[in-house]
């Protein structure tokens, strides 16, 4: 007659081993794919004013283009001290760029005015030939 087995404490508290392997490998091939990406990547930077005292006349650049374009929070797009529509804003700013064909322009953003705006202001900067603006967001 055989004996009973008797278990030790160590027998109950065996758990099934995990194979970590296949995760290791995923984790490995994900991030060999972003240190091979990272450098392909074309990102565009923001340079931002420093805070403080001495930055504050060189924070407002509002005065410092000839065409700058406000975009008020009621949407509404003003030229020079006019309010314009996207029609006359098209034909001030043909003007405006065979007057200053190398001037890069201004546009004044209110955080609260509709992102449609600001892309028809753009788009209409487009159509007149410009090739870069500057956009400047109204704070807070």
């Amino acid at each position: 007659m055989r004996k009973p087995r008797s278990y030790s404490d160590d027998d109950s508290h065996d758990e099934p081993l995990i194979n970590l392997t296949p995760l290791i490998d995923v984790v490995f091939v994900v991030l060999i794919t972003f240190m091979l990406i990272a450098p392909v990547l074309d990102l565009d930077h923001v340079e931002l004013a420093a805070s403080g005292p001495s930055s504050q006349k060189e924070a407002s650049p509002a005065n410092q283009s000839p065409l700058s374009i406000h975009v008020k929070a009621d949407n509404s797009i003003w030229f020079q001290g006019q309010a314009l529509s996207i029609g006359q804003l098209e034909e001030r700013l043909r003007i405006e760029k065979k007057r200053h064909p190398h001037q890069t322009p201004q546009v004044i953003q209110d955080y609260r005015a509709q992102f449609g705006t600001y892309q028809a202001v753009k788009n209409t900067l487009e159509i007149c030939g410009f090739d870069q603006m500057d956009v400047v967001l109204k704070p807070k």
